[in-house]
């Protein structure tokens, strides 16, 4: 009996533990329950407090990199990407659709599109990437456009079909257009401005007005018979132009740059047209003590044809109808172009025969500036040569296989396809070494055996590769840098560090469409304070 009231007591205990933990746990999770209620229900009413947590984390986190946008659009797996691909494919079907005339199909293909350049620049601005809930909406409606313009028989055949011809087509035109231009430049780079024609015609009247005629034909008389002209000991320099104000420029760069410019003699060829106005100009103005030669072309009675076939060329009538009859459109422009029928562009071969009593001569183009003393050059060992010359093979287009032409035996059997090309425009001549090879003579062989123009066809440096082949000095790149006539990316550096700048090319400096940034070099040396230049200009 006792035993059994000590058994309930402890059973009674333990339930009464059992009540006492369940009761406990009971309020735990109602004390819980209540706090995150309360934690919430604050959060919800200060929202400050969550926006400062959220600042603070973003302080203390590094912040990402800015998107960078080319590599997203370049990305396989961006949607960026997806878009750009299917805009350009849009494009496509615009253009095609357009050709069918299906105009609203183009209209809304247009549409998305610009929607979809817009999405693009606005990732770009905003420096994340583009996401799927964004891309999806233009995703599926420009793929369904392209599913329509597909199934509207603009199929990938017929789309490559269209777009073959199209780029052919294109492609016809561009090629019109380049060849027009070249036309029209050529154009531009033959024709006289306005200012240089007025210039002319002010210079003749001033040579040919009564009261100041006998006396400067008194100074050219004396000019022309000084013995300067025949002088060794002096630096001689000859320029073959009918361009006064651009043998200004070349004379006068060349003594602004002299140590001693009185030792310097300037002889110029023009032609009967421009001797007045040249004679005009240079016993006008002083160029520091140097002697100015000027004579005509036409003076040189032994130039004939009989003596020279050139001469006999230029005055043939088939010549004469090549450069100045109709042109073929597939004839190149700079080919047909009618200063190679002026004799002036070839006393460069005559050299000798002009200066018969001169050793050396340094021969200057009329569209280069002389930035250095160039009386160095006379004392250069040319090594038996007859042509110091600056090299232009270091551009892989000036050999002499791109001037000559080499499936002629004549040409082939005689010549390195791979020699180096040299410029003509600033040379430096040996004329006892070039008496002695006869290279004038060299030069009429080749002239003969080019009749048909089978040889070569454009301009005078071919028959001077030919005529001085093995017979020219490679000079230093500094003495004559070339281009500035088409080059607009020629280097300042090089520039400013060449003896001589050539602005080879149709945009000539004294012409609109000379390159600008490499005019002023020229007008340096333009004495554009010259009251007939003042009023020609304004003229």
């Amino acid at each position: 009996m006792r035993k059994e009231k000590m058994r309930r007591g402890r059973v009674a205990r333990r339930r009464l533990l059992s009540w006492i933990w369940l009761l406990l746990a009971s309020f735990s999770v109602a004390g819980l329950v209540l706090f995150m209620v309360q934690h919430r229900h604050q959060q919800q009413q200060d929202p400050s407090h969550l926006t400062l947590e959220r600042d603070t984390r973003t302080e203390e986190d590094v912040s990402p990199p800015r998107l960078n946008f080319t590599e997203e659009v370049t990305s396989a797996s961006s949607f960026a990407r997806q878009l750009a691909e299917q805009m350009t494919l849009a494009k496509a079907y615009v253009f095609i659709a357009k050709e069918h005339n299906n105009l609203h199909l183009a209209w809304e293909l247009s549409s998305k599109i610009r929607s979809c350049q817009l999405l693009l620049s606005k990732a770009a601005m905003r420096g994340r990437p583009i996401s799927l809930e964004e891309a999806k909406p233009i995703v599926t409606g420009l793929s369904a456009l392209i599913y329509k313009a597909q199934d509207a028989h603009y199929d990938i055949a017929t789309s490559m079909m269209t777009m073959k011809s199209h780029i052919q087509a294109l492609e016809e035109r561009a090629n019109a257009a380049t060849v027009q231009t070249t036309v029209f430049g050529q154009s531009v780079a033959e024709a006289v401005p306005k200012s240089l024609h007025c210039l002319m015609i002010k210079l003749t009247s001033e040579w040919l007005t009564e009261q100041m005629s006998s006396s400067r034909r008194e100074v050219a008389d004396e000019n022309r018979n000084s013995p300067r002209l025949v002088d060794n000991n002096l630096y001689h320099f000859c320029i073959f132009t009918d361009n006064v104000i651009a043998a200004s420029v070349v004379v006068n760069s060349t003594v602004s740059n002299a140590d001693h410019p009185k030792q310097l003699v300037f002889h110029v060829v023009t032609n009967k047209v421009s001797y007045k106005a040249m004679q005009a100009w240079f016993l006008g103005n002083d160029f520091k003590g140097s002697a100015v030669e000027i004579q005509s072309v036409e003076e040189f009675s032994w130039l004939n044809a009989s003596y020279s076939p050139v001469v006999k060329q230029l005055m043939d009538t088939d010549s004469r109808a090549y450069y100045f009859g109709d042109q073929e459109t597939n004839s190149e422009p700079k080919v047909r172009n009618p200063k190679y029928l002026s004799l002036l562009n070839h006393l460069r071969f005559y050299i000798p025969e002009i200066y018969p009593q001169l050793e050396k001569i340094v021969f200057l183009d009329d569209d280069v500036v002389v930035q250095k003393d160039l009386t160095p050059l006379f004392s250069l060992d040319l090594h038996g040569n007859v042509n110091g010359a600056v090299e232009t093979c270091l551009e892989a287009f000036h050999r002499y296989y791109k001037y000559l032409n080499f499936s002629d035996p004549l040409i082939s059997s005689k010549f390195d396809p791979q020699a180096c090309g040299w410029a003509f425009g600033m040379n430096v001549f040996d004329l006892i070494a070039w008496r002695k090879a006869n290279v004038t003579a060299r030069y009429h062989y080749w002239q003969e055996k080019n009749r048909e123009r089978t040889l070569w066809k454009l301009g005078t440096l071919p028959p001077g590769l030919l005529a001085f082949y093995g017979l020219t000095e490679p000079l230093d790149r500094r003495w004559h840098v070339l281009g500035l006539g088409y080059d607009v990316n020629i280097d300042n550096r090089l520039i400013e560090t060449a003896a001589v700048i050539h602005y080879n090319g149709n945009m000539k400096p004294w012409l609109k469409i000379g390159i600008g940034r490499y005019k002023p070099f020229w007008l340096k040396f333009l004495n554009s304070s010259h009251p007939y230049l003042q009023d020609c200009v304004t003229a």
